[in-house]
């Protein structure tokens, strides 16, 4: 959290040149070489930056094992883990959106941050954005890239949580070596390979900018569908027989849970749209392949050897 407010302030502070409120609040860049020209279809993909600055918020859910009164104080922190997302990843927005002045050059493949061949990087806006507003006041990027390190930093501990998490249930293969701790309480095993991992993901990125967003794509809406699961059976199958617990929004929870739901239903085909006009092998959205691909993996597992062994949660409850 502190590593965003640093962000958010950072970024215009250090930037001299800013763009005016009228340019953050009310252009529209239909003049690209995207092939994107309605207005309407660029504030839908404009959506998906505000979808990713509410990623990560489950983290409070993580924590609930370890707090006093998790089935009241639990769902209180993920409801003000929401709300503080919701302020602060629109001030980050802002802090961005307030330091973009040339906007060709942040897509131009000849920029500070490009790479040859051509890669993710060599089209990466925000990575850009943080090179430009260093360089302008300091002459190098480097502090750009340092503080997109910030934000690399909280997305791997997540990651870790969560590897330690699954781990402990007995969800991943050789669970009982990633969930190990050592003297300190600190799980090793699942930091070396989240560290690995993260590694993997990131070597493609130097050479197949395909490849690379399709792995982007899994780890975006795959949370957003494992957001959205239980809530679906929440409200739908388990709908009669659901025990809520001391904290619950009563008779508005089916209202709110079928809201998320059709939430995650719009953006998920928001994310699954073009972003770049013509359709061509290199620029189509594999995200449907990529999602659908994962999906049908995870349910064979499921079906073949998961159900006769994965028996839920483990409580720390006796």
């Amino acid at each position: 959290m502190l590593g965003v407010f640093v962000l958010m302030i950072a970024v215009p502070a250090v930037a001299t040149e800013r763009a005016s409120a009228k340019f953050v609040f009310t252009n529209f860049n239909t003049d690209n070489s995207a092939g994107i020209h309605s207005h309407l279809y660029i504030f839908l993909l404009g959506l998906l930056m505000s979808q990713y600055t509410l990623l990560g918020y489950d983290a409070s859910a993580h924590m609930t094992e370890e707090t006093k009164n998790a089935d009241k104080n639990g769902p209180i922190g993920i409801i003000s883990a929401i709300g503080i997302s919701i302020v602060v990843g629109w001030g980050y927005i802002l802090g961005v959106t307030f330091a973009v002045k040339d906007i060709p050059s942040l897509l131009s493949p000849d920029n500070e941050v490009s790479s040859s061949p051509p890669s993710y990087f060599s089209y990466n806006a925000i990575a850009q954005v943080f090179c430009q507003a260093f360089k302008s006041r300091y002459g190098s990027g480097v502090g750009g890239i340092v503080c997109l390190g910030i934000v690399a930093v909280a997305i791997y501990f997540c990651g870790m949580s969560s590897v330690t998490t699954f781990s402990r249930d007995g969800a991943m293969p050789l669970s009982s070596v990633w969930h190990k701790v050592n003297k300190h309480e600190v799980p090793m095993n699942a930091v070396w390979l989240s560290a690995f991992v993260s590694l993997c993901m990131a070597l493609p990125s130097l050479g197949s900018l395909v490849a690379f967003q399709a792995m982007v794509s899994i780890a975006t809406i795959g949370l957003y569908i494992a957001y959205a699961l239980p809530i679906f059976f929440r409200v739908t199958l388990v709908r009669k027989h659901f025990v809520p617990g001391p904290f619950n929004l009563r008779r508005y929870s089916v209202l709110v849970g079928w809201v998320a739901v059709l939430w995650v239903v719009t953006i998920t085909v928001l994310f699954s749209l073009p972003v770049m006009y013509p359709v061509t092998r290199d620029t189509l959205n594999y995200t449907p392949v990529a999602v659908g691909g994962l999906f049908i993996l995870v349910l064979t597992s499921w079906v073949v050897s998961a159900r006769h062994w994965f028996k839920g949660p483990v409580t720390n409850l006796s």
